[in-house]
């Protein structure tokens, strides 16, 4: 299974009163690896939005095991977890500069048309994505 590793240098924006950061900037880390996952397989979500069709977030999880602080770097690595033809699940691992696992989690995604939100089977829908998920989980 193909991991994708994104570096993220932690901005002073990012982080609370605590001095660490706000917890809901992993899920904008996490998209930021997902997008670098797909863009390794050859894709984009603007090839879907050209189609009138977007990928919402219909799940999350994120567990969160150590701080992370502004001024560190970090790099979230990013795999596809699950899929079935209609939903897909993205697997991250946030890791801080001693590489230890600092946050990890989950996101599972559908596909579906901008203007009336229906939901779309992505193997119908973009088979290439589709063969190339398969090809993910095969560990191809």
């Amino acid at each position: 299974m193909q991991k994708v590793k994104t570096p993220i240098e932690v901005r002073y924006q990012e982080t609370d009163q605590m001095g660490v950061v706000y917890h809901a900037n992993y899920l904008v880390w996490f998209e930021i690896g997902r997008t670098k996952l797909i863009e390794s397989l050859g894709f984009q979500y603007t090839d879907m939005e050209k189609h009138d069709i977007v990928s919402p977030v219909t799940n999350a999880n994120v567990q969160f095991k150590k701080p992370i602080r502004y001024g560190e770097k970090v790099c979230i690595e990013t795999w596809l977890e699950a899929y079935n033809g209609i939903r897909t699940t993205y697997g991250y691992c946030i890791r801080n500069e001693k590489d230890e696992i600092a946050v990890s989690g989950t996101t599972e995604h559908v596909i579906v048309k901008k203007d009336s939100f229906r939901p779309l089977s992505l193997r119908k829908t973009f088979p290439a994505w589709h063969q190339a998920y398969m090809k993910q989980l095969k560990g191809e």
